[in-house]
């Protein structure tokens, strides 16, 4: 991965007073505030959310949900597909009906947004952090490969930490801003030590790993519809799965484990209130039928923003051969952590929103103590990485 400018002796903003115009030319905004990635209501949003309130349907029961669900099996191409309030809830649950259980371990990358870990701890289960690859910021393989060969074992048809004695019941990996990571390996891997693969989807609807959507290579997969997600629905979350009877477990225990009938309530487990309402699903429906236009938009800006920083001498991530990314956020790559810095500084002080990427989650408080592997690539781009503005251009 090339890096974007030459490095400075002293940081001094005023280079990249270029970068700044040239983003708020593509964006056609002279001045004012540039969002970071601002939502994009141009369909039928509106008559949906008057159907969905005419109808009084506005929870977790209507239309609206059967069709989102629906919409998200056949665009994912997965069998199963079931509505949540949140992506983090979706991890959680799918985590629970994957077999995790308090006290065991899952491993997952130390480069992503704290629900991945959050949805682990909710389980009372511990996260355990390894490397990602550079060129995807994705969970490496040789990573994942080289934890387990040196700290794990398998033993009645489970994996379990040598160090902790603890059960390492599942693995989840995060497809990084919409970018693939090498899924196909991480399968592999997981089937071999008998490790559940749940893929943290969230950030990449729309985008594709050698054909096929992501979300859809491990037991489960989850996605998020937050507000500055690639489409959205204020909030909401999806599972997707090709396996039924893990799609009705889902499915139960995310309407509070209650057995259908008429009018009796008998509940046969302890479950949550993790279903959908039928407003945000009525969004999200609106917001799916413009998923290919919006993506086809996102990619045109990548294109134009490739081709810019090429010209200053790249630093620019983009998908790998036999991938097609959403392009949700893109990024640049600074020289080290002092010109990420600046560049920060001297964007947003403009007007011009940019954020770094997030801080490892092995730093936080709550998982400082988590078991970690080499993870030299994860620190590399903590240092380096920078989202620059990514909203669909109308």
């Amino acid at each position: 991965m090339q890096v974007l400018f030459s490095t400075p002796t002293t940081a001094n903003t005023k280079m990249f007073e270029p970068v700044i115009k040239y983003i708020r030319e593509v964006f056609n905004a002279p001045e004012g505030f540039v969002p970071l990635h601002a939502p994009y209501f141009g369909g039928n949003e509106k008559k949906y959310l008057a159907d969905t309130i005419d109808s009084t349907f506005v929870s977790s029961v209507g239309a609206y949900v059967n069709r989102f669900e629906e919409m998200m099996a056949e665009i994912t191409g997965a069998k199963y597909a079931v509505a949540t309030t949140n992506g983090t809830v979706a991890l959680q649950l799918s985590l629970v009906v994957a077999g995790v259980q308090a006290g065991d371990e899952v491993i997952t990358q130390p480069l992503t947004f704290v629900a991945t870990a959050n949805a682990i701890a909710h389980c009372n289960a511990t996260p355990v952090f390894v490397d990602v690859d550079r060129d995807t910021m994705g969970m490496s393989p040789e990573a994942l490969e080289q934890f387990l060969q040196e700290n794990a074992t398998i033993k009645d048809g489970h994996s379990y930490n040598k160090s902790s004695g603890k059960r390492i019941a599942a693995c989840i990996p995060m497809h990084t801003f919409g970018f693939p990571a090498r899924i196909d390996k991480l399968v592999e891997i997981c089937e071999r030590w008998h490790i559940a693969l749940v893929e943290d989807a969230a950030e990449s609807l729309g985008s594709y790993y050698n054909g096929r959507h992501t979300g859809t290579f491990g037991l489960l997969g989850t996605f998020s519809f937050n507000g500055n997600k690639t489409v959205t629905c204020g909030g909401g979350g999806a599972i997707v799965t090709n396996d039924e009877a893990l799609a009705k477990r889902a499915k139960h225990i995310s309407t509070t484990a209650k057995i259908p009938h008429p009018w009796e309530f008998v509940h046969d487990e302890v479950g949550y209130n993790f279903r959908l309402p039928n407003l945000n699903a009525a969004l999200a429906c609106a917001q799916l039928e413009q998923l290919n236009g919006i993506i086809e938009n996102k990619r045109d800006l990548a294109g134009r923003y490739k081709e810019y920083f090429a010209s200053t001498g790249t630093g620019f991530v983009s998908e790998l051969e036999g991938s097609k990314a959403n392009y949700w956020l893109n990024c640049v790559v600074l020289n080290n952590l002092d010109e990420r810095n600046a560049f920060l500084e001297a964007t947003n002080n403009s007007g011009v929103m940019t954020r770094p990427i997030w801080r490892l989650m092995n730093k936080l408080p709550m998982f400082q103590n988590c078991q970690c592997g080499d993870l030299t690539n994860s620190e590399w781009l903590e240092d380096r990485v920078v989202n620059i503005p990514s909203s669909f251009r109308p």
